[in-house]
């Protein structure tokens, strides 16, 4: 479970720099708290599906492409 939180994370980042998005800036679009966000990022949290959608979109990607 661990390397599919760090490859979620690692994903994640590398999206949120293409749009040239702060952890915060994230974090205001889906209205959470910006620890979350690092955490996510960390490989520390494991959001849920549903979460893992929200951020797809708010980054433009796929959530398939979050999780390869």
């Amino acid at each position: 479970m661990q390397e599919i939180s760090k490859k979620l994370g690692l994903n994640m980042k590398k999206a949120r720099a293409k749009k040239k998005l702060s952890q915060g800036a994230l974090a205001r679009i889906l209205e959470v708290d910006k620890g979350y966000i690092s955490n996510i990022e960390n490989g520390k949290k494991n959001p849920t599906l549903a979460t893992i959608q929200k951020l797809a979109e708010a980054l433009g990607v796929s959530a398939d492409e979050l999780l390869k």
